[in-house]
């Protein structure tokens, strides 16, 4: 299983710094074939040892340059982390990175051997038309996506269920995964309040490898009990 906390604006250096050094701690006893990924913000990027990846939520398709506000690869350099978070519903929808920004965005990343976690989603107006729908609507999400690419992670995140406290239902998730599975043979995270309470329900769904954990990896205990589930 794969275990990936995306603390988006949460989090200082120095909470950061404490946090995996405790998650360190906790995790010695994982299993060995789960892997973990932690997405701190860019202010809190730094060199970690341990056995997890630390990754960037986010970063400008250059090497630098005159990109105010954005971090470039010469940046993420200076740390070693060659692991982006890329597609994730709030850069669409809030930051209004359109599919020809993310794809982009994407190929750049692919060109210079970065390990992707692509996020996909639907709002919940097309959730309510059915399955054929969402369905529509997430492979749209693969335009200009190479699929095949080796470093390739999926993460399927309903946009109504970040951050609300409303999980999809276990029937939700095991059919939008499978028929996603049907196109993309990658490992496929789901994402949208996943927390210890429900942990287990979803990482036993057939055709779910693992996890994008938003508000609950905030807390070191929460995130490590999901983890040692």
């Amino acid at each position: 299983m794969i275990y990936a906390a995306n603390f988006k604006t949460n989090h200082t250096r120095k909470t950061t710094k404490d946090y995996i050094k405790k998650l360190q701690e906790k995790i010695v006893t994982k299993k060995t074939e789960d892997s973990v990924y932690i997405f701190p913000p860019s202010t809190a990027l730094d060199h970690f040892e341990g056995d997890f990846t630390v990754g960037t939520q986010n970063a400008y398709p250059a090497q630098n340059g005159a990109y105010t506000g954005e971090i470039g690869v010469e940046q993420l350099e200076e740390f070693a982390i060659k692991t982006i978070l890329i597609g994730h519903s709030e850069r669409r929808e809030v930051l209004g990175e359109s599919q020809e920004i993310v794809s982009a965005k994407f190929a750049y990343f692919k060109e210079q051997g970065f390990e992707i976690i692509y996020c996909i989603g639907e709002p919940l107006e097309v959730r309510e038309q059915g399955d054929s729908a969402v369905m529509e609507y997430l492979l749209a999400q693969f335009e200009g996506i190479d699929t095949s690419y080796e470093d390739l992670i999926i993460a399927y995140e309903p946009i109504w269920a970040i951050g609300t406290g409303r999980s999809a239902t276990v029937e939700e998730i095991a059919s939008t995964h499978e028929a996603l599975k049907k196109t993309v043979q990658k490992p496929l995270l789901y994402g949208g309040s996943a927390k210890p309470a429900n942990i287990k329900e979803i990482t036993s769904i057939r055709g779910v490898d693992g996890v994008l954990v938003g508000s609950a990896s905030l807390d070191v205990e929460s995130f490590s009990q999901m983890i040692l589930s």
